[in-house]
């Protein structure tokens, strides 16, 4: 064999080697693309909002309710809120204040939606607080609602304002003081 012949043939198992391994390399960038899109799991990804309806309010505070339910395989964690029918939105929890008595506060760790389970928001428990309506709030009306999760993942949901005469607790605001709920939008 001489060497131009031998020349091509290493030429092309050269070739054959590069465009092979190019091959591999495109597929890994491929597949490494897809992981980090669409199919990644979030938080938000998982949770679906059941039966949402906020409470009608002329001004002042309202609250939203439902049921989180996440499908997904790992715990998910609300860590805030926010609304275009408010200047700003807090997690709040009903819990016992100094003296006893049941008062409503900003939740801190934020909520926690179980793996497999369910997280209920209700006037009296755990709720997401529309601190101050820009404008009112009429039953039959609808409240876009943004959740954001530990993740950075957020999903948004659109929930009814229904009438609703209940949810007139005590809110221990920063500043300790007890504040009247009935600012909550009395029908």
């Amino acid at each position: 064999m001489n060497m131009r012949t031998a020349r091509p043939t290493s030429t092309r198992r050269l070739t054959s080697l590069t465009a092979a391994a190019v091959a591999v390399v495109a597929s890994l960038g491929l597949t490494a693309c897809g992981s980090s899109g669409a199919d990644v799991a979030t938080q938000a990804s998982g949770i679906v909002i059941e039966d949402p309806w906020v409470k009608e309010a002329d001004s002042g505070m309202t609250a939203a309710f439902g049921v989180l339910r996440n499908d997904s395989d790992t715990e998910a964690v609300v860590v805030s809120a926010t609304s275009p029918s408010t200047s700003s939105m807090e997690l709040h929890e009903m819990a016992p204040h100094d003296d006893g008595d049941m008062v409503m506060r900003a939740k801190k760790g934020g909520v926690t939606i179980p793996a497999g389970g369910t997280h209920t928001l209700d006037p009296g428990a755990d709720h997401l607080m529309l601190m101050d309506v820009t404008k009112p709030i009429k039953a039959g009306d609808t409240v876009t609602v943004t959740l954001t999760f530990a993740d950075k993942s957020t999903m948004k949901f659109t929930a009814p304002a229904r009438t609703f005469a209940g949810a007139n607790e005590d809110y221990q605001g920063d500043d300790k003081s007890g504040t009247d709920m009935s600012e909550m939008g009395d029908e």
